[in-house]
C-alpha cells in the first residue's frame, strides 16, 4: 500500500527543498510527495513533506503562518538580500541599538514587499531567479505580507538575531534588505532558519540522516494523517441519506443539517470512519450549502 500522509524534516544548510523531497521520494518509495514551502539552499528547518493522497492538499491549505529565526547582517547590501550574494554596497556607519530595535519593530503589521529577483516566483511565465542568472532585472509588483510578531536581539555592532512570525509568501531576506534600507545602512540576512509552519513545529521534525537510517515501515508509521493540514478547520459529521449525497459530489443545505457556516468557511468533512474530504460553504440558488471539495478517502 502506498504511503499517505505528512511527515517533518529538518532540511539542513547545502541542499534545495527539491533535494531534500528527492530522498524522500527514494525512501517511502513514492512518486506522489511534495511540500508546503520552499527553503532556500543556505536554509536549515522545518519542511513539511506530502506524500500520497496528502501530496494534493497543499494548495488548500488557507492559512499557513511561518515562523524564523534570522541573523540581519547591517552595512552590507547584495544583490541576492543575503550574505551568499554579490556586495552591492557597503557602509561603516551603523546605527546605534536603539534605532536598530526601533526600525525593526517597525515592520510588525502588513507591509508591501517587493518580491526578490532570486526568487522561484512566476512573471509572465519566466521565473525571476532565471532572468536574474542572467543579469536581467524586471519590475515586481509589490504584495501585501503581514508580519505578526518580530523581535531583534543584538550580537555585535553590525549584526542582530531576528525571531519573525509572519504570513505564508513573506521573504525574510527582502525584509532583511528593507530593514537596512530604512536605516540607511543597508542589510542582508545571514542566516535562516524556519521553526514553525502552520500547526507544525521543527520539534517534531527528523533529520535526514535519521530517515536513511529507519526502516521503510518505521519510517512509514512517522507518517502524521493528512487531516494535521487542516486542524483549525471545524469538524462536520455526515452519515445516511447526507452523507450519500456527499459522496456523490452534490451540495448539502445547510438548513437541511442545522448548520450556519459563514460562506467560504471550510470544514473536515466525517463519516463514521473519520475525515473522509476538505468541504466548503458556497452559495446556491436555494441557500448556502457544504460541498466536498477535494476528497482524500473514498
Amino acid at each position: 500500500m502506498e504511503p499517505d500522509g505528512i511527515i517533518l524534516i529538518d532540511k539542513p544548510k547545502g541542499i534545495t527543498s527539491h533535494d531534500a523531497v528527492n530522498r524522500m521520494r527514494r525512501l517511502l518509495r513514492t512518486k506522489k510527495i511534495g511540500h508546503t514551502g520552499t527553503l532556500d539552499p543556505d536554509a536549515t528547518g522545518l519542511l513539511v513533506v506530502l506524500a500520497g493522497r496528502a501530496a494534493k492538499a497543499a494548495e488548500y491549505i488557507t492559512s499557513d503562518e511561518k515562523v524564523y529565526e534570522a541573523t540581519l547582517r547591517l552595512g552590507i547590501s547584495t544583490d541576492t538580500q543575503d550574505i551568499s550574494g554579490e556586495i552591492i554596497s557597503e557602509s561603516d556607519i551603523i546605527p546605534d541599538s536603539e534605532k536598530v530595535l526601533a526600525a525593526v519593530r517597525s515592520f510588525e503589521g502588513g507591509y508591501m514587499q517587493i518580491p526578490p529577483m532570486y526568487s522561484a516566483i512566476k512573471q509572465n511565465g519566466r521565473k525571476l531567479v532565471d532572468l536574474a542568472r542572467r543579469g536581467i532585472e524586471i519590475e515586481r509588483e509589490p504584495r501585501k505580507v503581514e508580519i505578526t510578531d518580530i523581535k531583534a536581539e543584538k550580537i555585535n555592532e553590525s549584526n542582530y538575531s531576528l525571531y519573525v512570525k509572519c504570513s505564508k509568501g513573506t521573504y525574510i531576506r527582502t525584509l532583511c534588505d528593507d530593514i537596512g534600507k530604512k536605516l540607511g545602512c543597508g542589510g542582508c540576512m545571514a542566516s535562516l532558519r524556519r521553526i514553525k509552519s502552520g500547526d507544525f513545529d521543527i520539534k517534531d521534525a527528523v533529520t535526514l540522516p535519521e530517515c536513511d537510517n529507519m526502516t521503510y515501515d518505521r519510517l512509514c508509521n512517522r507518517l502524521m494523517a493528512t487531516e494535521s493540514l487542516f486542524s483549525s478547520l471545524p469538524v462536520l459529521k455526515l452519515d445516511g441519506f447526507f452523507l450519500k449525497l456527499c459522496k456523490s459530489g452534490c451540495e448539502i443545505y445547510q438548513k437541511k443539517i442545522n448548520t450556519s457556516y459563514d460562506l467560504g468557511q471550510r470544514v473536515r468533512l466525517y463519516d463514521e470512519e473519520g475525515f473522509f474530504a476538505l468541504g466548503e460553504v458556497r452559495d446556491y440558488e436555494d441557500g448556502s450549502a457544504v460541498k466536498s471539495i477535494k476528497v482524500f478517502r473514498l
